[in-house]
């Protein structure tokens, strides 16, 4: 887990639509509130400068912040960013509240490393797919990864990089994989691209397949009609 982010916050008792209008407009602040753990839920506002310079380190999503308020200090997490629709900036912050010897649930940036290197890339000319940017774990918060590393070294052509391929540290568990061997995800694949005999091949076999399955659904179709005229 990296330093404490802080996130420097001021009581909010003016609620409502229009309210935040205002603070945005006229403030240079943004509505936000905090809630879980003993505590009930507690409206906030943030100065809009300050979260968005923060919220363009990645680490903060998957790290424990420290959300002042007033002489008070909250260990909590980012639960959801309401963005502008057009603009993309933030508009509304959810912060949920940890208690540092109890478990949480944190979706962790995945990092690829040797993409340029990559077997399947630099021989077999493919490219990286990538099926998931992040992925959700549960450990205590002092054991919270900033991100996972996914190498993409040996990979190659035609190879699938799954879940259980992503080293965890100490502490860390996926929690897809809590669910079972069948929910060992696809994180990334090395593929051929399109215009080359590999991809050429298997559109071909794929097709092969397609055309099998409906000549059997028209035999099919053709048995039943045959019956029914007799």
């Amino acid at each position: 887990m990296s330093d404490a982010f802080i996130i420097v916050a001021e009581a909010r008792a003016d609620e409502g639509k229009g309210a935040s209008r205002r603070l945005r407009r006229l403030e240079g602040k943004i509505p936000a509130v905090i809630y879980g753990g003993d505590q009930p839920a507690q409206s906030l506002t943030l100065i809009r400068k300050d979260f968005e310079y923060m919220l363009k380190n990645e680490a903060c999503f998957s790290s424990i912040l420290e959300v002042q308020i007033g002489g008070d200090t909250h260990n909590a997490i980012i639960k959801d960013i309401q963005r502008h629709p057009a603009k993309g900036f933030p508009m509304h912050a959810d912060f949920l509240r940890v208690r540092m010897d109890q478990a949480i649930k944190v979706n962790v940036p995945l990092h690829f490393i040797n993409e340029e290197q990559c077997t399947g890339v630099k021989l077999g000319g493919g490219m990286i797919q990538k099926q998931a940017t992040d992925i959700e774990v549960q450990c205590l918060p002092k054991d919270l990864p900033e991100y996972l590393e996914v190498d993409m070294l040996d990979v190659e052509l035609g190879q699938i990089v799954h879940l259980t391929d992503i080293s965890l540290p100490a502490g860390v568990t996926s929690t897809a994989l809590e669910l079972g061997a069948d929910h060992d995800l696809a994180i990334a694949s090395v593929i051929a691209p399109r215009g080359t005999k590999e991809a050429d091949a298997e559109d071909e076999a794929e097709g092969g397949d397609a055309a099998e399955g409906e000549t059997g659904n028209a035999s099919e179709s053709d048995d039943t009609g045959a019956g029914g005229e007799g």
